[in-house]
């Protein structure tokens, strides 16, 4: 088999990738060791930069996006008991919408396979091999049989557990890495939203966050210890204590069927650089953010942006300029990123190992937020997404 681009990884990066690549005249294949259903089953996040919904809509995957995705103006900051709704469209003239990454998914497969483009689900013992020369290829098993695909670049994707970055020689990637004293409990439930923004929640008994996914189904987090067993949370008791951290946001919840529950770890993660011969990292493969400004998913569209740039320019001309300024261009957004998912860490979760002079400063700080529409637009800037790098 050959390809010119190899893609690891059918998740939003590696398939839109892909999709990116095909409007461009670009031949890829998508190798992944799940299967397609897995894939499109997989709840993960669900805020949408405006950047990258008009990237979804004006490259013709953004039509169930337009019918379906939750529109919001801005989001509500609650603490010290009383909310503050910080106005994203007023301040910056954008918004976000809440779709899930599962329904990116879907749609990104949807338009691929209609297009004809190769997806191989559930291909296993994936290795790369020759990619620090002009001839990269990658073996896997699929069906039973142990194939190999020759292409001219690979593309990994495949996530913060996968095999594209271990395979690059030690020595070459410098790791900055950060595991946060605390994780998320979340649950999805049907249940119908009681407020039609995201609402974020300082509390001293812990974080607490409020969003959505459909007109009947919410999506609500607790601040919880890293590790913690989701079992000792009954749903009784998740309810009762979203109802005292949301505080007047959470009067109006609506207990319903708990449909997942599960603890997701806080990490902060980046490696320099996101490229090593022909090997190009892309989405969590390459960088990891704390789940809290929303930035997971479209750092990764951001990163696959620049890198399908980068090789339209290279097999239109032969130029590699835009190739040997990947990393440059994608660890800029990387780190600004970082430094607002870490501040928005920083800002709304409890640090009791840190006293009460934290807290105080926190809300210090949310006051500050509250009453300066400078403080409120650098929020509102960061969080509908920077411009991107050209």
């Amino acid at each position: 088999m050959r390809t010119q681009v190899a893609i690891i990884g059918a998740g939003p990066a590696g398939l839109l990738l892909s999709h990116l690549l095909h409007r461009a005249g670009i031949a890829s294949v998508v190798i992944e060791r799940h299967s397609r259903r897995h894939a499109e089953e997989r709840i993960r996040a669900g805020v949408l930069e405006q950047g990258t919904v008009d990237l979804l809509v004006n490259t013709g995957i953004g039509d169930r996006l337009r019918r379906e995705g939750l529109v919001h103006d801005g989001i509500e900051l609650r603490f010290g008991g009383r909310g503050h709704r910080v106005d994203f469209k007023a301040l910056t003239g954008r918004t976000i919408t809440v779709y899930g990454q599962h329904e990116v998914v879907k749609d990104l497969i949807t338009a691929r396979l209609a297009a004809g483009g190769q997806i191989l689900f559930d291909s296993v013992t994936v290795s790369v091999h020759d990619f620090d020369t002009a001839t990269p290829r990658i073996r896997f098993r699929r069906d039973g049989t142990q194939s190999e695909l020759a292409c001219d670049f690979i593309a990994g994707c495949d996530g913060f557990h996968g095999i594209c970055r271990p395979s690059i020689p030690a020595g070459a990637l410098t790791i900055y890495e950060k595991e946060h004293a605390f994780g998320w409990l979340g649950i999805l439930a049907e249940s119908p939203p009681p407020s039609r923004e995201l609402i974020y929640a300082h509390h001293q008994r812990g974080f607490a966050l409020y969003s959505m996914r459909t007109p009947q189904l919410s999506r609500l987090y607790l601040q919880c210890a890293p590790g913690e067993d989701p079992a000792r949370w009954p749903d009784e008791l998740i309810w009762k204590e979203l109802r005292i951290r949301l505080g007047s946001g959470g009067r109006a919840l609506r207990e319903g069927p708990v449909l997942q529950k599960g603890v997701t770890g806080m990490r902060s993660f980046v490696v320099e650089p996101m490229q090593y011969g022909r090997l190009f990292l892309a989405g969590d493969a390459a960088h990891i953010v704390p789940p809290t400004g929303a930035k997971g998913l479209n750092l990764a569209v951001a990163d696959v942006r620049v890198l399908a740039r980068a090789l339209a320019a290279f097999y239109g001309s032969g130029s590699t300029d835009l190739l040997d300024r990947y990393s440059a261009v994608c660890l800029n957004r990387v780190w600004q990123t970082q430094r607002f998912s870490w501040w928005m860490t920083s800002l709304l979760h409890s640090f009791p190992e840190e006293g009460p002079l934290r807290e105080r400063l926190q809300l210090a700080e949310l006051d500050y937020i509250a009453g300066s529409r400078f403080a409120a637009t650098a929020l509102a800037e960061n969080y509908v997404g920077l411009p991107f790098d050209e």
